[in-house]
């Protein structure tokens, strides 16, 4: 098994960013979801409820960002350390942690409502909710710091969805950090509990990962439809969700690399 894609999101919700190395922190991979725009009341704005944040474009640059939207000016944001502090919330009903406020203007025009930038400056400020240790920690993604997908579970997938007369659907939509190739279809169901050897690092197989609306956006677009999540409700479907992709904890910082091995330790 080797690493066949590495990919980020700067802004929680935005297009990917494609990697051929990534660097590894205890929260993820570097600059991973650190921003979210966020709405009046300081809770982040997903594709689950806004589809145009796949039309954002993000290019990091060093201690900032590159935005670029459809109808709007590119726009050079730098981390905004020195910025007011305030407590935003990745889900609604869920704590809320710190951040700083980057800019609002540009991501109010972009998503046509009040909106603000807010940037992760201590990633450490926000804890791994279950399936974790004390010191383990996240960024703005949903729960875990990384999340891994397998080719060949999207193959089998994608077999179902042609069967039942059914376009197949692109690894993208399910926004995974990581694709491994040269595994079994599901084999990484088995994998949860255990370790994972991912080039030089090890990763702890946290937790499986239930899917949610977001699989059926298109990510270029941001045109919904009702697949794949209808297919893995009638295919996938166990007491903790309808499952695709598992999360991960690393175990140590370092960096990753497409077509570095994926071992799973046997004893």
């Amino acid at each position: 098994m080797r690493i066949t894609a590495l990919y980020s999101h700067p802004v929680k919700g935005c297009h990917r960013v494609e990697h051929d190395t990534a660097r590894v922190e205890p929260w993820g991979l570097a600059g991973d979801r650190r921003w979210a725009m966020v709405d009046a009341e300081g809770v982040a704005i997903t594709q689950r409820d806004t589809s145009v944040l796949t039309r954002l474009t993000v290019t990091p640059r060093p201690g900032g960002l590159l935005l670029e939207a459809p109808g709007l000016p590119p726009l050079a944001i730098d981390e905004p350390v020195d910025g007011p502090e305030e407590y935003v919330r990745v889900f609604r009903r869920k704590p809320a942690v710190p951040a700083r406020v980057a800019e609002k203007e540009w991501s109010s025009r972009f998503l046509g409502r009040d909106a603000r930038l807010v940037w992760q400056a201590d990633p450490a400020g926000r804890a791994i909710e279950s399936h974790a240790r004390p010191d383990d920690h996240v960024s703005f993604a949903d729960g875990f710091p990384v999340l891994l997908a397998n080719e060949a579970s999207l193959s089998a997938l994608n077999d179902w969805l042609v069967e039942a007369g059914d376009d197949p659907v692109p690894m993208t939509r399910f926004r995974p950090n990581l694709v491994v190739g040269g595994a079994e279809p599901w084999a990484e169901d088995d994998w949860l509990g255990g370790r994972l050897r991912i080039g030089a690092m090890t990763f702890r197989a946290a937790k499986e990962c239930s899917r949610c609306l977001v699989t059926t956006i298109d990510q270029e677009t941001g045109e919904k439809g009702g697949q794949p999540l209808r297919m893995l409700g009638q295919r996938r479907r166990f007491e903790s969700g309808l499952l695709f992709a598992i999360n991960l904890i690393p175990d140590e910082t370092g960096e990753l690399h497409v077509g570095d091995p994926v071992e799973v330790p046997t004893g």
